[in-house]
């Protein structure tokens, strides 16, 4: 969802509309931007997932200051994790001061002091993750977050929010959207007790999320229809056997998990103003049901109706 693109601002007010919602996304504190007027642009954008958000920035050059006095005015405690997709960032907190360049993820405790700034064109996305929800001591944040590197957990964790990124506007808007958030809150607490190497936390994290994991990632792959057993297990370094061993310690059916969220995601595409122009088939094919016959078995064994019938039905009927 776009929450600011100064393009259709005149200059004079976009520095203000800047600041506006770049704290509505985060934490009272101090902003400047390097340009003014015409010069000064920025695009944000900000999905929820449940509790969780992403929020992304592309703008010219700007800071920010969280300061002692502006911890005094509300704000959420939250912690974010950045990831810089333009431009090099300058981070400071804690008596550390750092550069995060392109690819690099930045973690910054939002409940105590920091800077960050970057100069020219710059870009990032953020997961704001409030601290209830993270269940991490701060003590461990803030050592996790000097050492995220050596977690193994780093370029997983990189490519989720790519991922989540590419796919945010279909995925905030998915029924799944809640669990997706959840899964992506256990695996940002896997990477950050994992960094900050204490195993009393690292261990049962990183053992808890697998699950989690393993649904995010099938979520986000719903729509290919290749998506097998076999290429999740490879995806998260398993094998199919500890695959199906997990999902079973679980109560779960994965191959029946996959269709119900298949099925789920072809029954609000069918009645939605761009599904209701598309053919049947294309819609099966579009989440991946390669046998157009099958899909309707399938819809009809799960809701009493056949995709056409749905369709037709003005509000649908009782699922």
């Amino acid at each position: 969802m776009i929450l600011l693109d100064t393009a259709e601002l005149p200059g004079d007010e976009r520095v203000e509309a800047f600041r506006a919602a770049l704290l509505s996304s985060s934490v009272p504190s101090r902003v400047s931007t390097e340009e003014s007027g015409e010069g000064m642009f920025a695009r944000m954008e900000r999905w929820h997932f449940g509790e969780l958000m992403l929020f992304t920035s592309s703008s010219s050059g700007w800071a920010v200051t969280r300061s002692p006095r502006c911890l005094r005015l509300e704000g959420p405690p939250m912690v974010s994790l950045s990831l810089q997709v333009e431009g090099t960032g300058r981070f400071g907190q804690s008596d550390r001061q750092d550069l995060v360049e392109p690819g690099e993820l930045m973690l910054n405790d939002l409940t105590i002091p920091y800077e960050f700034a970057w100069s020219g064109s710059g870009g990032a996305r953020a997961l704001q993750v409030p601290y209830d929800l993270l269940a991490v001591p701060p003590h461990i944040v803030r050592r996790g977050a000097e050492r995220l590197r050596a977690s193994p957990l780093y370029d997983m964790v990189r490519a989720h929010i790519t991922r989540l990124h590419a796919g945010a506007d279909t995925l905030a808007g998915d029924p799944g959207a809640a669990a997706l958030g959840t899964a992506t809150v256990e695996l940002v607490r896997a990477l950050v007790t994992s960094a900050a190497g204490v195993d009393a936390h690292a261990r049962p994290a990183l053992a808890e999320t697998l699950l989690q994991r393993v649904l995010a990632y099938a979520r986000t792959h719903l729509t290919e229809p290749d998506l097998t057993a076999a290429r999740i297990a490879h995806a998260h370094n398993i094998s199919v056997r500890a695959l199906y061993r997990l999902c079973a310690q679980a109560g779960l059916s994965l191959e029946q998990w996959i269709i119900e969220q298949r099925l789920e995601g072809a029954r609000a595409t069918l009645v939605s103003p761009a599904g209701r122009t598309r053919t049947i088939a294309s819609v099966a094919r579009a989440w991946g049901f390669t046998d157009p016959s099958h899909f309707t078995r399938r819809f009809k064994a799960a809701y009493g109706v056949t995709p056409r019938r749905w369709r037709a039905s003005a509000s649908g009927p009782a699922a």
